[in-house]
């Protein structure tokens, strides 16, 4: 009884074939294969050697010939492209052995596959958890490769797709397409590389958004970026977090990151990929990022408000030295905003509700219309005083809404013109309106938590997403912790 050695001979070049498959080819008998692929293996195969090549679509004729040659008492080699085992003759040989009950050998050698040449020439872009999908329905059902696709969009898995496209079938790649733009990034990197490790190849390098699905045909392998990926230097690199994590050495000395940043690395991973939108402008995702860290509250995906680049703009104020104050309603926000941050960019962070000034104002009765006759609360006194000694601060509220709402009537009286404002008391009274109060403020950048939600925790991660900004874009929250 014969043999029958399944053999992946790679993505198309020489260089690329295994030792071991090279070693099989000069000792087998016969051979059987699509012809295309035994230009590959020419060079190896000894005199005398019987080669069995047919046309596409004529992979259960070639396991046959396969087993007839075996059972004449022959080694054969059956070849595939890539690894055998991946969409390859593999499960064919093997489920024809079962059927036929038949006593022949069987051994497979891995190969090469298309996807990992592919991967290769693109960079590193499957460096994290990954999924292979085929986009011919010959054998599977167009319902089922949806749930796929569908479920590696979801799952946040980098994606190789193969058989993107064919003269009859030209549709489907668009679908793949629309699923992912639905739980991926616009600028998620996506490579693909036509005739891999061949005279022909091509590599191109877009976003999801960009890519364009008639600039494939069927010998394109694509590879689709998770969560993390990102291009740098004409490449699509996916980390693996082993940048993130201390190294084990023998001296200890360990990464750049603390372990306490390494799980708040670790946790704005995870929020990213369980957001419902995939889309958001960089800055206000970095803010969005930092209120479900601190809240574990992913409501904040429909409440948080933040005015276009108000993140970045006050980023950018803090950088150039125009931002040098910060003011609090009350010291529990004073007391979450990282105080290694404020060291590093030289900003101070002021609440002047201990101040003994405030017990003198709350004394003295308002005088405003609507007003007139009230006593100030010991947080909008203290706002006032912020008011007269910084008028252009940022000003940041977590817990009351009457501190929220004097700043408002300050602004409008010309007294106030702050750099930017993060209204996010929380409560039940005068807390919906006094976030609203704030909006016609349109020259002015604002962060609000909608609604009756907020909290002196949000007010100051918000803050911390401002100072850290530039971290935004590495995803790599946690610096000053």
């Amino acid at each position: 009884m014969g043999k029958i050695i399944i053999a992946g001979i790679g993505p198309g070049s020489k260089e690329d074939i295994t030792p071991a498959v090279l070693e099989a080819v000069r000792e087998a008998n016969a051979i059987v294969g699509y012809k295309y692929y035994f230009q590959f293996i020419k060079l190896y195969v000894k005199p005398g050697c019987e080669c069995i090549d047919t046309g596409m679509k004529r992979e259960r004729e070639r396991a046959e010939q396969a087993f007839e040659l075996a059972e004449q008492g022959k080694t054969v080699v059956v070849i595939s492209s890539g690894d055998a085992g991946i969409y390859g003759m593999a499960p064919l040989i093997y489920e024809m052995k079962k059927a036929h009950q038949s006593d022949v050998e069987i051994e497979s050698l891995p190969g090469i596959s298309a996807f990992q040449k592919a991967a290769s020439l693109l960079g590193a872009p499957i460096g994290h958890d990954m999924c292979i999908i085929s986009l011919s329905d010959l054998m599977t059902p167009w319902e089922v490769i949806e749930r796929r696709i569908k479920a590696a969009a979801v799952g946040d898995f980098v994606t190789a797709v193969y058989n993107p496209k064919s003269h009859g079938r030209y549709w489907q790649l668009y679908r793949l397409q629309e699923l992912f733009l639905k739980n991926r990034s616009a600028d998620t990197p996506v490579g693909y590389v036509r005739q891999a490790g061949r005279e022909e190849q091509e590599i191109k390098i877009t976003t999801l958004e960009k890519f364009d699905p008639d600039d494939v045909d069927m010998f394109t392998v694509i590879l689709i970026g998770n969560s993390q990926s990102y291009i740098a230097d004409g490449k699509i690199i996916t980390p693996r977090g082993y940048c993130l994590t201390p190294d084990p050495s023998p001296n200890g000395e360990g990464s750049n990151y603390s372990k306490g940043q390494n799980i708040m690395i670790e946790s704005f991973r995870t929020i990213s990929g369980e957001l419902r939108r995939k889309d958001y402008p960089l800055d206000h995702l970095w803010a969005l990022l930092h209120a479900i860290h601190t809240t574990a509250d992913f409501d904040m995906e429909r409440i948080l408000y933040t005015d276009d680049h108000a993140v970045e703009t006050l980023y950018n104020k803090v950088k150039d030295g125009s931002l040098k104050t910060i003011v609090t309603d009350v010291t529990m926000v004073t007391s979450g905003i990282r105080k290694g941050a404020l060291q590093r960019l030289g900003v101070e962070v002021k609440c002047y509700l201990s101040d003994p000034r405030v017990a003198e104002l709350t004394k003295s009765p308002l005088s405003s219309e609507g007003d007139r006759g009230r006593l100030l609360t010991r947080t909008q006194a203290g706002i006032r005083l912020a008011v007269e000694e910084h008028p252009d601060a940022l000003f940041a509220f977590g817990n009351a809404p009457t501190a929220l709402m004097e700043l408002c009537d300050l602004i409008r009286k010309g007294k106030a013109h702050p750099a930017g404002i993060i209204a996010a008391p929380v409560g039940f009274v005068h807390v919906r309106e006094s976030k609203h109060m704030v909006k016609p403020f349109r020259n002015i950048p604002k962060i609000i938590v909608e609604g009756r939600k907020g909290g002196s925790n949000l007010a100051a991660t918000l803050c911390n997403a401002i100072l850290t900004f530039d971290d935004a874009e590495q995803l790599k929250p946690g610096r000053d912790l």
